[in-house]
This record gives structure tokens, C-alpha cells and sequence, in this order.
């Protein structure tokens, strides 16, 4: 089975992308190296001792799709990650969110409705339940009215991807996921993001190793029991795999519906403080940092209830938030020297 993984460079995509090879998949990568970079390949290679197929592609652009599906016309799954994910900027830059993370998706579903069957994987997020009401969510809590553009194109997507369905033989499986956090044990590949890190971790790690003066956390006036914000960190190695179940459960037609969604989360929510106090123990380093004004898109706490990919997907979250921090340390240390 030959797989598309679209984003296939980037944090999540290198992960799943080792974790298909080494479930035997064929695996061929677009990315167009906006947030990444092509030594991830190394990487990938040398972890899975087989290097993917990979095409420098930008999925904005229509007419390079059309020859990309021409040119692979066995692909029948695809695992879509590529995405622009910064909620910050989303708010400061809405149409480069509209245009990279709408268009993209319609072109790739385009291509897929004219096989005679296709499996989809979309890499969505928790933002589309804004501020749940209630805690842990659930995949039945109500799909909010966004807080930043960026999850405005997750529910928009998702919402193309159930309308396209309905109507073509794509079969997809949504996947919400809360944090993404960690780095292959193998100290191979991690999240390497080009410029300021948007995300907590690669900025606690940044200052860690000397490359930030000090870490902003943004809000300690929240309604949590330490005041800051509360997310559910996932290490990366066990979301690859949930994208690999994920696909197979497609591929074998285990499906309930045409298109079902599964959060993907470990089920507890951490604080940013109890985030920095992790990395503090598996580091033996004091983090610098600065209370500053909440960011505008922020909220307050999002964890997942996670029984149903527990019982229906059959997958679980395995490693911990300390083991995620540790990874995610060693990496950034090698990244450096």
C-alpha cells in the first residue's frame, strides 16, 4: 500500500512517516519545507533503514496536485498534516490560514474522489471545541464557534471532508489532538520549528539550552488550580502510531461510518507551570521565566476524554509527560551542539 503523507517533514508527519515504514507501508512525503526542513529525511532513514519517496510540492498550487496524483496514481490513503498550526498568527495573518489550510485540503480531495475508493486521515485539533463547557471532552461535546482562524479551518475542515464523503467513496477518519509534545527516542528526528517556537515545549527547551533569554507564560489570573493554562501533552511516538491504526482500520474496512472522529489525548491535563516544573526535574536545570498578559485566542483548559479511541480505535496514549519533556531535552541538546 503506497500512503501520502502530506507534511511528511514536519513534527507529526516525520513521526507517523517512521511509524508506517515500520509497519511495512510504502510511504511517499509532500511538503513544501515552509516549517521544515529536508534532513528530516536523514533522520527517517536512519531510524527506519528505508528512506520514503519524497516530492517538494506546494499543495496552494492546483495544477502540481493534478500531476502529483498522476504521477503516484496508486496512492489510495492519505494522511493530510500539512497545515499552517500558529494560533498567534492566524489572528495576525487570517487569509495565509484560509488560503494554506482550505485550499489544500479541497485540491487533495479533488484527486481522491475520482479513484474508486480512498481512505483519508485529517489531522485536526482540540481548538474546534473552543472552551468546552466540560471537562474532559468528549467527542459529543459541540464543535464551538473558534477562537483564532486557525481553528476555524480545522472545523471547516473537517466540515468539507464529511460533505465530500457523503457523496464520493472517501472514507476518512478525523483525529483531534490536544498537544503534541516529545521527540523519537531515537534522538533522530523532533520538532524542529524555523524561527520563534509558537508552542511551549520547543520554547522551554530553546531557553533550556541557552538559545531564549527567558520563557513568557502568557496568563497565571486563569480559573486553574496554579492560574496558568491547562493542555493535554501527548508525546508525538504515540500519535503516529493512532495515525497508523488510524489508516489501517480504513484500509480494513473496520469503519462504523464514512467518517468517524477519535480524540487523541492522554486523558489529563497539565498546567504550563507543572509543564516547566517536568522539564526542570528530567533537565536538573532552573527555567528562567516571566509572567506576561494572556494571548488573545488562548483558553483557559482543554484535556481529552479519551475512552473512545481506548475502546473503538484501540489505541492509547502510553508515555508520560516527564518522558515526552526528557525526549524533548535530549533532542534540543543535539540539535545545538
Amino acid at each position: 500500500m503506497k500512503v501520502l503523507v502530506t507534511g511528511g517533514l514536519g513534527f507529526i508527519g516525520s513521526h507517523t512517516v517512521v511509524e508506517l515504514q515500520n509497519e511495512g507501508f510504502e510511504v511517499v512525503i509532500i511538503d513544501n519545507l515552509s516549517n521544515s526542513s529536508e534532513d528530516v529525511l536523514k533522520g527517517i532513514t536512519n531510524i527506519t533503514g528505508k528512506k520514503p519517496l519524497f516530492e517538494k510540492l506546494d499543495l496552494r498550487e492546483k495544477a502540481s496536485v493534478q500531476d502529483f496524483f498522476k504521477k503516484h496514481n496508486d496512492v489510495t490513503g492519505v494522511i493530510h498534516f500539512a497545515a499552517s498550526k500558529a494560533v498567534g498568527e492566524s489572528v495576525e495573518n487570517p487569509l495565509l490560514y484560509y488560503e494554506n489550510n482550505i485550499s489544500s485540503l479541497v485540491y487533495l480531495l479533488q484527486e481522491l474522489q475520482q479513484k474508486p475508493e480512498a481512505s483519508f486521515i485529517f489531522s485536526s485539533s482540540c481548538t474546534v471545541y473552543g472552551q468546552a463547557e466540560k471537562m474532559p471532552i468528549t467527542e459529543d461535546a459541540p464543535v464551538q464557534a473558534p477562537m483564532s482562524p486557525y481553528g476555524n479551518t480545522k472545523k471547516i475542515g473537517e466540515e468539507v471532508i464529511i460533505d465530500t464523503a457523503k457523496v464520493t467513496n472517501i472514507s476518512a477518519i478525523l483525529l483531534r489532538y490536544f498537544n503534541p509534545v516529545g521527540a523519537h527516542s531515537s534522538n533522530e528526528i523532533g520538532e524542529l520549528p524555523l524561527g520563534v517556537p509558537q508552542n511551549l515545549v520547543p520554547f522551554i527547551t530553546q531557553t533550556g539550552v541557552g538559545l531564549r533569554k527567558e520563557l513568557s507564560v502568557f496568563g497565571d489570573d486563569y480559573p486553574t488550580p496554579d492560574g496558568t493554562a491547562v493542555r493535554d501533552y501527548i508525546h508525538v511516538v504515540d500519535l503516529a502510531k493512532a495515525h497508523v491504526i488510524a489508516l489501517q482500520r480504513l484500509f480494513n474496512k473496520k469503519n462504523l461510518q464514512k467518517v468517524e472522529t477519535f480524540n487523541l489525548g492522554t486523558g489529563k491535563g497539565s498546567s504550563v507551570l507543572e509543564v516547566i516544573n517536568s522539564f526542570e526535574k528530567v533537565s536538573d536545570k532552573k527555567l528562567p521565566y516571566k509572567i506576561m498578559p494572556r494571548r488573545e485566542g488562548d483558553i483557559t483548559e482543554a484535556y481529552a476524554n479519551t475512552d473512545k479511541a481506548n475502546n473503538v480505535l484501540g489505541w492509547k496514549a502510553e508515555l508520560s509527560l516527564d518522558e515526552a519533556m526528557a525526549s524533548a531535552w535530549k533532542w534540543e541538546q543535539k540539535v545545538r551542539s
